[in-house]
C-alpha cells in the first residue's frame, strides 16, 4: 500500500478532500493523510458540510501540521495549492516522492457547491489515474513522474 500525504497551506479544504477521495477511492491500494505548513487547527464548516451532504463521514477529520506526521513516511507528498507548493518541505519529506496538484479553494468561491464539486470531480480522475498505474513497482522517481504528469490534467471538464 502507498501511503500518501496531501499537503495545504491551512489544512482545512482542499487537502482534507483529497485525503477522503483517494482514502475512498484507493482502499487497500492507498492510504492518505492530509496536513499543513500553518493548519488551521479547524477543518473549513463548508468542507465538513459539503463531505456530510455526499453521505461521508467526516469523522476523525481534523486540520494538523505536517510536523504531527514526521513518523508517517509517506510515499508521495501532494501539495494541493500553490502557497503549500512553494514552501521548503520538512527535512523528513526528504525520500517521499513530491508532486504539486494546484486546485482552487472552493471554500472561496462565490457558488460553493458547484465549486466544490469541481474539484472532488478533478481529485476523482487524479486518483483514478494513479490507480491505473502498478503503484507497487513504482521507484520514488517514477511515482515523481506519474503524479506529476496526472496533476498536469485539466482542473475543470467542460
Amino acid at each position: 500500500m502507498k501511503k500518501l500525504l496531501f499537503v495545504c497551506t491551512h489544512n482545512a479544504c482542499r487537502s482534507v478532500l483529497a485525503e477522503v477521495t483517494a482514502n475512498r477511492l484507493g482502499a487497500g491500494r492507498l492510504g492518505a493523510a492530509s496536513a499543513g505548513s500553518q493548519p488551521a487547527g479547524r477543518i473549513h464548516p463548508l468542507t465538513l458540510e459539503y463531505l456530510q451532504g455526499k453521505g461521508v463521514s467526516t469523522e476523525g477529520l481534523k486540520s494538523q501540521s505536517w510536523d504531527d506526521f514526521a513518523d508517517y513516511e509517506p510515499d508521495l507528498v501532494i501539495t494541493v495549492c500553490d502557497s503549500a507548493a512553494g514552501e521548503a518541505c520538512p527535512l523528513w519529506m526528504g525520500d517521499a516522492a513530491k508532486a504539486h496538484w494546484g486546485l482552487p479553494d472552493p471554500s472561496r468561491a462565490a457558488e460553493p457547491a458547484s465549486a466544490f464539486d469541481a474539484v472532488v470531480d478533478v481529485l476523482e480522475r487524479r486518483v483514478a489515474a494513479l490507480l491505473k498505474a502498478p503503484l507497487e513497482e513504482l521507484t520514488p522517481a517514477e511515482l515523481t513522474s506519474l503524479a506529476n504528469q496526472v496533476g498536469e490534467q485539466e482542473v475543470y471538464r467542460d
